[in-house]
């Protein structure tokens, strides 16, 4: 459905929602009924209401937030991932991802193989995935995260300008090497504030819950009505913790490097700032001649990416394609972006649109030029140009 061929040479940018590790994580839905008995509650539209109506469930519904969300991304083990379902397709999905984003940019000129993954999960699934690929050594690229440094990794805007280039030994050619930056929008678990700079440490093992055992104890009813599909705000108890282990969890969540979903907005100012820069950087991208944009698993429920987006069409340049995992998604996506020639909203006529059917029906390459499948996973072979 997105021809390969025609964008690889391209500006490339995605950008990937939580749609992405549904399966492996969960995203912001809950199952507790809405007003009119018919939809859910998304966490933000009940976190938004709690908030509004003052309701003494907002911060129990946070800590339900980190409980379910939050602490299992920061515990995401790629080999438990890979021992069972549906966790083992997800990190598969992520896997053939990456092999066929960086097969498209190995096609670019020698000074331009890059492309970028924007993306609002604050999961490890981009990394960690991505260092499994390195280590196996059948794929020579680069993640750039943004980050420099040796014993601590400081994360900065500037440096996802810059690409590693290799030259010959008498310099007479050189070549840049593959390479995917990724760009968190909404933060990242693996965040955390040091002094005015924001350092990276993929080593969480020692980082300890905010909640114990007899906090998850007590959260456990309130967690069971708001994902019962019979359950209306009715049904969701109270909880028993006191004031002040309410203050307690609450101070301690707000140093959390992630997005607040209640106003997509972070606590932290030296967040909040790298945020705004991450989004000029994405409309930086949008405002190239020849972009390109494909998202995934992404709601646009964020107001500031939506808004940038949508000022970024006024570019006749810029191609974006929304991937819709259902018809009815696709429908208001169709409604939202309907006068804007240069959007695509892609669905499929049978079945959803999971990260499985999005690399094998949505990206993928043409049957002649297609990878093998046993080969897929463990390498990224050299094809003919699909163009």
């Amino acid at each position: 459905m997105i021809s390969i061929g025609d964008i690889y040479n391209q500006d490339i940018n995605f950008l990937f929602g939580s749609g992405a590790s549904f399966g492996l994580l969960p995203t912001l839905q809950l199952q507790v009924q809405a007003g009119d008995g018919k939809s859910r509650y998304t966490l933000e539209e009940l976190a938004t209401k709690f908030e509004h109506d003052e309701d003494k469930r907002l911060v129990p519904l946070f800590m339900h937030y980190y409980a379910s969300c939050i602490r299992p991304a920061e515990r995401l083990n790629l080999e438990q991932a890979l021992a069972e379902e549906p966790g083992a397709t997800v990190i598969r999905n992520y896997r053939t991802f990456l092999t066929t984003a960086l097969e498209m940019v190995k096609r670019r000129k020698a000074l331009d193989r890059r492309c970028n993954v924007f993306t609002t999960n604050y999961d490890g699934c981009f990394p960690l995935v991505a260092d499994a690929l390195i280590k196996e050594g059948n794929i020579d690229f680069v993640l750039n995260d943004g980050t420099r440094g040796f014993t601590q990794r400081i994360l900065q805007a500037r440096n996802f300008g810059s690409y590693l280039c290799q030259a010959g030994v008498f310099g007479r050619y050189q070549s840049s090497i593959p390479q995917i930056n990724l760009i968190h929008l909404h933060g990242s678990i693996y965040w955390s504030k040091q002094d005015s700079k924001i350092q990276v440490d993929y080593d969480l093992s020692r980082r300890e819950s905010l909640l114990d055992n007899d906090a998850m104890e007590l959260l456990k009813p309130f967690s069971e009505a708001l994902n019962n599909p019979a359950s209306t705000l009715a049904d969701v108890p109270g909880t028993d913790f006191s004031d002040p282990e309410l203050e307690a969890f609450w101070a301690a969540y707000e140093q959390i490097p992630i997005v607040n979903p209640t106003k997509w907005k972070f606590h932290e100012t030296v967040y909040e700032e790298h945020y705004y820069q991450m989004l000029r950087l994405l409309s930086y991208e949008l405002e190239k001649p020849n972009a390109v944009l494909v998202t995934f698993g992404f709601s646009f429920a964020d107001e500031h990416i939506l808004s940038l987006v949508m000022r970024s069409l006024s570019n006749p340049g810029l191609k974006v394609f929304v991937c819709c995992y259902s018809a009815a998604e696709h429908a208001v996506m169709e409604a939202r972006f309907k006068l804007h020639r240069n959007v695509e909203c892609l669905m499929l006529q049978d079945g959803e649109m999971d990260f499985t059917a999005f690399n094998e029906q949505v990206l993928a390459w043409p049957s002649a030029a297609a990878p093998k499948p046993d080969t897929l996973l463990a390498s990224a072979p050299n094809v003919e140009d699909p163009a």
